[in-house]
């Protein structure tokens, strides 16, 4: 009887011997010649998509870069012009204005200004 089951475990053990190999050919399938050709174009393709990848990080960094750079700028001119416009109002208080008009010989009134009335417009409106 011993021999029995013993053949009979030979016997289910070698179908799981073809499955094995089953799994092996069709590695042996993929790494052929003739199939790496044929996915040739699939990996160009992958290649490609990698560079384009690549190429739109780096595009990316270097807008991110000019968009820091151009608000720094932004914010230097802000305090620029804020620095100008006090500096303008400032100047343009009435003392200052006489002390920068006073090297270039123009004075102060002293007197009020005087009215000029046209005479003829006068007449008419009283008549």
């Amino acid at each position: 009887m011993m021999t029995v089951e013993t053949k009979n475990v030979k016997e289910n053990e070698q179908p799981d011997r073809p499955e094995a190999n089953a799994g092996q050919a069709g590695w042996k399938r993929w790494l052929n010649y003739q199939s790496v050709v044929k996915q040739v174009p699939f990996f160009l393709f992958l290649a490609l998509l990698a560079v384009v990848y690549i190429y739109n990080g780096h595009n990316a960094d270097n807008t991110i870069r000019r968009i820091n750079r151009t608000a720094k700028e932004v914010k230097e001119l802000k305090y620029e012009y804020i620095d100008l416009k006090s500096e303008v109002m400032f100047l343009s208080k009435p003392g200052e204005v006489i002390k920068a008009v006073v090297p270039l010989g123009l004075n102060e009134l002293s007197q009020p200004p005087v009215i000029l009335k046209d005479s003829i417009a006068a007449v008419a409106t009283t008549n």
